[in-house]
Formats: C-alpha cells, sequence, structure tokens
C-alpha cells in the first residue's frame, strides 16, 4: 500500500544506505595489517560490534563524549580478547579507523536502485549521528551525495537521534511539513522512535529481523521501498 502525501524522505546513512560493516570489516583489515595486530579480524568483529553498538547507544543518550566512545569501544574489545594495548596505540587505532573507514564505499543491497527510483519523485535528504569528519566523505566516495538536497549531522544541530531537535532541524533546513515526510533508517530507537515522536511517519529497514511493534512499517530489502513510496 502506497504512503500517501509524501514530499520529503529522509534517510538514515549508515546501515540504511551504507554498507557500515563491510566497510568497517576492511577499514580494520587494513589498520590490523599496519600496526601487525595478531587477532584474527572475524574473531575481532565478533566481539567489536556488540561492545560498538553498546557505546553508540550511550553517545546517543549523552553518557559518554565522542573520545571515549571512539577509545572505549576499542579497549573493551581487546580486553575481551585478551589483548592489551597502550593508550597511545589505542588513540592511533582509533584515528585510523575515522580516516580509513570512508576509503571504502559499498552501499547495502538495492541502495543506488532506490534512490533512483526515488528522486524524481521526492526530495531526498539525510540524517545522520555519524562523525563530522567521515559521513561527507562516504556520501562522495559512494557517489550518493548528489542524490541528497540536505544533509543533517548531529554534530552539527548539537543534539542526536533520538532528539526531536534534530528532527526538527532536519524539516526546517529542508523546508519541509511533517505530515509530508518520511523518516528511513534501520536503528528502532534513534530512527524511528525519533521520528514519530515528533509526528514523522517511518519506514524501518529492519534488515536485523528485530521483534518490533506491528503498527511499525518494515522492510527487510531496501527495494521493498518501492511498495511503499
Amino acid at each position: 500500500m502506497k504512503i500517501p502525501a509524501i514530499e520529503h524522505i529522509f534517510f538514515d546513512l549508515d546501515h540504511t544506505l551504507w554498507d557500515f560493516d563491510r566497510n568497517s570489516a576492511l577499514a580494520f583489515d587494513m589498520i590490523f595489517k599496519k600496526y601487525q595486530i595478531e587477532i584474527p579480524i572475524d574473531q575481532f568483529l565478533i566481539a567489536y560490534r556488540p561492545i560498538n553498538m553498546e557505546y553508540w547507544k550511550l553517545y546517543r543518550e549523552e553518557k559518554v563524549t565522542k573520545q571515549q566512545l571512539r577509545r572505549k569501544r576499542l579497549i573493551d574489545t581487546f580486553k575481551v580478547l585478551g589483548a592489551d594495548f597502550p593508550i597511545n596505540v589505542i588513540d592511533l587505532v582509533s584515528e585510523d579507523y575515522i580516516n580509513f573507514l570512508p576509503l571504502n564505499s559499498y552501499l547495502i543491497e538495492g541502495a543506488n536502485d532506490v534512490l533512483e527510483y526515488l528522486l524524481p519523485k521526492y526530495e531526498l535528504h539525510i540524517i545522520t549521528n555519524g562523525f563530522r569528519e567521515v559521513q561527507n566523505i562516504k556520501l562522495i566516495n559512494a557517489n550518493i551525495k548528489h542524490y541528497f538536497n540536505t544533509i543533517t549531522n548531529s554534530e552539527d544541530v548539537g543534539v542526536k537521534k533520538p532528539n526531536p531537535i534534530i528532527f526538527e532541524h532536519a524539516i526546517r533546513t529542508a523546508n519541509a511539513d511533517v505530515d509530508k515526510s518520511i523518516m528511513i533508517g534501520d536503528n528502532y530507537e534513534a530512527d524511528i522512535l525519533g521520528a514519530t515522536s515528533l509526528g514523522i511517519r517511518s519506514i524501518c529497514f529492519n534488515y536485523h529481523r528485530e521483534n518490533l511493534p506491528s503498527e511499525v512499517v518494515q522492510i527487510s530489502d531496501l527495494k521493498q521501498i518501492k511498495n511503499y513510496l
């Protein structure tokens, strides 16, 4: 069923359009080779991913700083794996990770196709909690920046999704109306609850297969967006 009266579509970037997991794994592979870290990448990522997600949740909730997020997700992961590195090495790895991450530009399957489909019909926008210094490079290197009229970054606004202030800022910047807008993202808390708290309709890219409330419009493949828009 098509969702009526939509003029503006706001996308999350990481895990929704930009294949964060794949690009992140490639960045860590480059870093481990550079610093001769003798831990299998697959083993590292199994430990790292849930720790990283938890620290991002704390970051959204303003319980850790950006520096604490970047440091402690590595410290905690290495600790789980029985490895210990001095803080100067942790900081070097953290900095290189941020620099290496946008060098890889894989998108979620179907992203380009659905953006091409939507572009003639809607105004497209980005709302992201990702670090300012890398998000723009990701968009450029993945060759998708031209699809978006506005890019709202939490570091520029001063608050993070799901805070309604960032959605208000994005709506205002896009010169859009709440009742003619929709948010598409993978994170139920940040993207879906954040948007709906302001009355913005939403579609959850629920590739995680989370058990979400029945009223949430969900897709498991980006191409399914075409069923609704």
